[in-house]
């Protein structure tokens, strides 16, 4: 975000764009007389990277900091929210006193300088007091946004541990395919999990890094030693992301059996022109393909929660069209125990960059109609918080004002 933005590569993963004809904004029931809004997800996430969200600026005093991060809660509260999805481990750091990991950086401005509070601990009471629901989101294997490990914080792992390091377009990645890592990063996650009451546990886009031109992601000495008996290194790079999320679920129903487990991955799985069990859209990203992440495996099996695809395309949108893989979730999630939330892309609404289906305050709030025919879809998240501040051409008053007449509890 900042902009390093983890999704970014919603756009430059597709290509051209086209319109369809608007869709009403009215809401609807789902054609089988029931309303879900008695139950269901209304979520914004709150990003820390690079201070994409929150705090404003790194360094400020705690007091200033705690402000900022309660006024992101109230305005939640007021769009009649339910639950806020809170990065609390951006980038191998944290947001809590952790015995694993430093301090982050986006506090103070010094990675491992302790801010003199505790975001974590105060963002679950906070959100708890007004009636939210908190989710604590890691991001498991992403180090660093810059590729220097002499810039990480004496003592860190990755400095303590230069074996479990990969440096790839620029940056710094755990290695996926290491089982030390993998047991690591659980433990740095899991440390967050037993200390505090949090509702959700929340994963991110990224398990192997996003694509880089004319580079490759150098893991050949753990594939050397436990890529026996795959087929190839894309099995192998699959299994060990399959693996994390495995045991991660497990591990949470262990420490806080009360804590949903979700996943908010790149929208697109596979396209139907790689695997005839894919989405129609032409995606120059695929989740299982180039991030190794079986998402749809994930679903089916019930190994998670709650899944939250970026859909981050306008209806219409060719290469991948809102309109066609809401219902392809949607079929995806017919049968499974995991709940379908969708991911939406507010932070384009009124973007003078994006097409022109996102200058109309009214895109966002068709989004929600169309979903709603879809018995599936059992609610939204928006991304991100700063958009939901500063609403550019009023899309989320529109979405409130057409579908959030009421408050709704958040699904348990």
């Amino acid at each position: 975000m900042g902009r390093v933005s983890r999704r970014a590569f919603a756009v430059a993963a597709l290509s051209a764009f086209t319109m369809m004809p608007p869709a009403s904004a009215a809401p609807q029931r789902n054609g089988r007389g029931d309303d879900r809004a008695a139950s269901e997800m209304r979520g914004v996430w709150l990003a820390t990277v690079a201070g994409r969200d929150w705090p404003s600026k790194p360094g400020l005093p705690a007091a200033r900091q705690r402000a900022e991060l309660i006024t992101h809660l109230d305005r939640a509260v007021r769009n009649r929210l339910n639950t806020v999805v809170f990065q609390v481990r951006p980038t191998a750091d944290a947001l809590w006193p952790s015995p694993y990991e430093p301090w982050s950086q986006y506090l103070t401005g010094t990675q491992g300088q302790d801010p003199g509070w505790d975001p974590l601990g105060t963002a679950v009471e906070e959100a708890h007091a007004r009636g939210l629901k908190l989710h604590a989101w890691f991001n498991p294997y992403r180090v660093a946004t810059h590729a220097d490990p002499t810039r990480l914080a004496v003592g860190h792992p990755a400095r303590s541990n230069p074996d479990w390091v990969v440096t790839y377009g620029g940056k710094l990645y755990y290695n996926p395919g290491l089982p030390e890592v993998r047991a690591f990063v659980q433990d740095a996650m899991l440390d967050a999990v037993k200390k505090y009451p949090v509702d959700g546990v929340h994963f991110d886009d990224y398990f192997y890094p996003y694509p880089v031109a004319g580079q490759s992601f150098d893991d050949d000495s753990a594939y050397d030693g436990y890529g026996a008996g795959f087929p190839d290194r894309a099995a192998w790079r699959r299994d060990n992301i399959d693996k994390l999320v495995r045991e991660t679920a497990d591990r949470i129903k262990q420490v806080r059996p009360s804590a949903r487990f979700g996943i908010s991955p790149f929208g697109v799985w596979r396209n139907a022109a790689t695997d005839s069990r894919g989405s129609d859209t032409r995606a120059g990203v695929q989740t299982y393909d180039d991030l190794h992440a079986d998402t749809r495996k994930w679903v089916r099996e019930s190994w998670i929660d709650y899944i939250v695809p970026q859909l981050y395309w306008n209806i219409g949108f060719a290469a991948a069209d809102y309109a066609k893989l809401v219902p392809w979730w949607a079929e995806v999630a017919r049968g499974s125990s995991t709940r379908l939330y969708v991911g939406e892309a507010l932070y384009k609404a009124g973007d003078p960059a994006q097409p022109a289906a996102w200058q109309d305050t009214v895109e966002l709030s068709r989004h929600l109609t169309l979903a709603r025919n879809h018995a599936q879809v059992r609610g939204h998240v928006f991304f991100a918080a700063k958009d939901m501040a500063t609403d550019r051409i009023g899309a989320m008053a529109r979405v409130v004002a057409d579908h959030y007449g009421q408050p709704a509890p958040p699904p348990r």
